[in-house]
């Protein structure tokens, strides 16, 4: 019961620190950066005047990974509720991560089907690839164009180089389990951030 509270108070505070305005843009541990070989051209584009674009799509996929997160807290509360005896003594007895690992291992399947389709509303409704094909476009459009091509990260299609849906979606997934990570070891390892009496019982003895 201590430890599934727990997990309980530890994926709420990461849920509620996430998904908000600024959840994942303001917080440099899991905000989503620019694709790799986009950031190639991204460096680009600011020398050709186009920052603004560059920033306005990179915001557009931290936004969409903001709204997609809170729909996730009935799966971390059914792998929470399924937990075994057994399960509990890996996560008691493991490292700073155990109850992450367990969530990665239990819902990280599930996790990903249910965010994947919440990041493509997402990504659609904050323009994400509206705003990569204006970044790709104007002043210098076309040569922007040619480096993304050359780079095989100049199509955004499903299946292309280039999925943004799949990306975003990874890494929301990274950012929220780097965010209960967090809450964790600091349950673990901060006796005031055991805010309950059960809370108190199960880790101030470890």
């Amino acid at each position: 019961s201590g430890l599934k509270e727990a997990l309980a108070k530890g994926t709420t505070n990461a849920i509620n620190s996430l998904g908000r305005d600024g959840g994942f843009w303001n917080n440099p541990k899991v905000r989503i950066p620019l694709p790799g070989k986009v950031e190639q051209a991204a460096n680009m584009a600011r020398k050709l005047g186009q920052g603004a674009k560059v920033d306005a799509f990179e915001l557009s996929m931290n936004r969409a990974a903001e709204k997609a997160v809170p729909q996730v807290a009935q799966i971390f509360g059914d792998a929470i509720r399924k937990m075994t005896l057994s399960d509990a003594r890996g996560i008691l007895t493991g490292g700073d991560h155990a109850a992450t690992d367990f969530f990665r291992r239990v819902a990280g399947d599930a996790l990903t089907a249910r965010i994947h389709p919440i990041v493509a509303q997402a990504t659609d409704s904050a323009g994400v690839t509206r705003k990569y094909k204006a970044f790709t476009s104007g002043s210098g459009g076309g040569q922007l164009g040619s480096v993304l091509g050359a780079l095989g990260g100049g199509k955004s299609n499903k299946g292309s180089p280039l999925d943004l849906d799949d990306y975003v979606t990874a890494k929301t997934l990274d950012g929220l389990f780097t965010e209960i990570g967090a809450q964790e070891q600091s349950i673990r390892q901060n006796p005031a951030a055991r805010s309950t009496e059960l809370l108190k019982k199960v880790f101030g003895g470890q």
